[in-house]
């Protein structure tokens, strides 16, 4: 298994979070740090094609058989997050939460419904991985943190063309929303979407409006990565006292 964690691992509470496409277990590093800091062991698998890992299936529900062994030995978390294409595969993994306590769902901007608009986003991750932005450049057009425009790149680097368009082509019709029908008993889940003005990639219509034990909040002026941009809005979600930003 390929992961970053956080927090120790006799921690009380325990955290899965998973990155989205192009990234890597340590784009994590912010949200993390404030996890731990709030008693969680907190656990960031590489997804296959990610951080030099090499596969040949990319589709969602093969990302998420990929993260079994995470659950194996009874080992059960009390929040999971994931981010893009991340969220996702954490809509996948719902069989395989916990059935004896509450479990928090958070979903950054999930790519629910892009069937439309998958060659545009494809030929965007494709320019992103073949010119690679330098950390200042980052900076400057997103106004994001060094450390996470330094990760960000990690990430990148780490990935080529291969699974990107693996990505997409193995994921047609590239439709999640029926995932949210059976939301177990147990679990709560909560969307955080992106201003669409901002690039949002979830858009509020695609999230089903009929469903018990889900919300979705859209973000003002947020972009993509929420968890870049708005951790705060993340321990907001779970509902845990800030730690120190």
């Amino acid at each position: 298994m390929s992961a970053s964690q956080w927090g120790s691992p006799t921690a009380p509470k325990k955290a899965l979070l998973i990155h989205g496409l192009t990234a890597c277990s340590s784009s994590w590093e912010g949200v993390a740090q404030l996890l731990a800091l709030t008693g969680f062991f907190v656990v960031a698998p590489n997804l296959l094609g990610h951080a030099w890992r090499r596969g040949t299936d990319y589709r969602v529900s093969t990302l998420a058989e990929d993260l079994l062994p995470y659950f194996v030995k009874d080992i059960s978390y009390d929040v999971v997050i994931g981010h893009s294409l991340g969220g996702a595969v954490a809509l996948s993994l719902l069989p395989f939460l916990p059935k004896t306590k509450e479990v928090t769902v958070i979903l950054l901007d999930p790519p629910l419904e892009i069937e439309g608009t998958t060659e545009l986003y494809k030929s965007w991750f494709l320019n992103e991985v073949a010119n690679v932005k330098t950390a200042e450049e980052l900076a400057d057009d997103l106004g994001w943190s060094r450390r996470d425009c330094v990760l960000h790149i990690l990430g990148v680097s780490m990935c080529d063309r291969t699974t990107v368009e693996g990505v997409f082509l193995h994921n047609r019709p590239w439709s999640f929303g029926s995932l949210f029908k059976n939301i177990p008993p147990h679990v709560k889940i909560t969307v955080l979407a992106s201003d669409p003005k901002a690039g949002a990639v979830c858009l509020p219509e695609h999230v089903p409006s009929d469903v018990k034990r889900l919300n979705v909040r859209v973000l003002p002026g947020i972009g993509h990565c929420i968890h870049y941009e708005r951790p705060d809005a993340i321990i907001d979600a779970i509902q845990l006292p800030r730690a120190k930003l």
